[in-house]
C-alpha cells in the first residue's frame, strides 16, 4: 500500500493533515475514548496530534483513493456504458424517443461525449 500523496485527511473535530506528512499512526492506550483514539504522528513535529477516528479509518484515508476520485471514475464508466448502448439504438427508436417522449438521444450522446472528454 502506498500513502497518497498531498491529500488531506481528517483526524475529527476540524483536524486535517495531508497524508504524505504522517510518518506514524498508534492507536491511543490509556485514557482512550471520545476525541482520543489515535496519535498521529507529522513530519517535523516532536509531539504527536491526537485523533479522535480511530486509527485503522486513519489508514484507510491514507491510502485509499478519495471517495471523490472513486465515484468520479465509476460516473465515467457509467457514462461510457451508456454511450455504448445508446449507439445500438436505431434510428425509428431515436425519433419516437425524441418526437413521442421529449427524449433526444443525439443530444444526450453530444453531452455524454463532451463530459467525457473534459
Amino acid at each position: 500500500m502506498k500513502i497518497q500523496s498531498s491529500v488531506l485527511v481528517h483526524l475529527g473535530y476540524g483536524k486535517y493533515v495531508r497524508s504524505d506528512q504522517v510518518t506514524a499512526v498508534i492507536p491511543v492506550d490509556e485514557d482512550r475514548g471520545p476525541g482520543r483514539r489515535t496519535f498521529v504522528h507529522m513530519q517535523g513535529q516532536t509531539e504527536p496530534i491526537v485523533a479522535s477516528r480511530a486509527e485503522d479509518t486513519l489508514i484507510r484515508d491514507l491510502v485509499q483513493e478519495p471517495r471523490e476520485v472513486i465515484q468520479s471514475r465509476q460516473q465515467q464508466e457509467i457514462l461510457q456504458d451508456l454511450l455504448s448502448e445508446l449507439g445500438n439504438v436505431n434510428a425509428t427508436v431515436r425519433r419516437i424517443s425524441r418526437d413521442e417522449g421529449g427524449l433526444d438521444l443525439e443530444r444526450l450522446e453530444r453531452r455524454i461525449r463532451q463530459v467525457l472528454e473534459d
